[in-house]
């Protein structure tokens, strides 16, 4: 005899990404936390950082460029264990700006999701895979040491050759 399956209850099913989304950290517009992070650079860099440590972000790093840079107050740098990874903290985020009534957000790199850049106006975050990360060392450019996670990771050099050298 045939027998139904029975449906899953709420508490027997398994997480989804739209379960995950619903109970983020998000601020919604037109409150009083959205306007804040709208004025102050220094509260929008600790609302994404804080979005990309409830999403296991790795070696997350708050650069302060003010009076370095006119581009940003302050630049973020974080690492995602994988591109699948890399891609959905960059969701995460984006979700997370736009909840809050952020418009005209900056993005690149989302395709290939080695390197995805998010432009939020004062600040700036970088979400890279660790080998990336340690190749291109933004942190140098800042003269701010790469996070001690990131040092185990072994640099790949680039193939120094040039296409018209013969290989023996």
């Amino acid at each position: 005899m045939l027998t139904t399956p029975k449906a899953l209850t709420p508490d027997q099913r398994r997480p989804t990404l739209s379960d995950a989304l619903a109970h983020a950290p998000f601020i919604n517009a037109g409150t009083p936390e959205a306007d804040a992070l709208h004025d102050d650079a220094q509260a929008l860099s600790r609302y994404v950082q804080e979005i990309l440590d409830d999403n296991s972000a790795q070696d997350i790093l708050e650069i302060d460029i003010r009076g370095k840079s006119s581009v940003a107050d302050y630049m973020i740098v974080a690492s995602g264990r994988s591109n699948r990874h890399v891609g959905a903290l960059s969701d995460y985020v984006l979700r997370g700006l736009k909840q809050a009534g952020f418009k005209d957000i900056g993005t690149e790199g989302q395709d290939g999701q080695d390197w995805v850049l998010i432009d939020g106006g004062d600040v700036i975050l970088h979400i890279f895979r660790p080998e990336v990360r340690v190749f291109y060392n933004l942190e140098k450019i800042w003269s701010v040491p790469l996070p001690d996670g990131l040092r185990g990771v072994a640099e790949r050099s680039p193939d120094e050759s040039t296409p018209n050298e013969s290989r023996e």
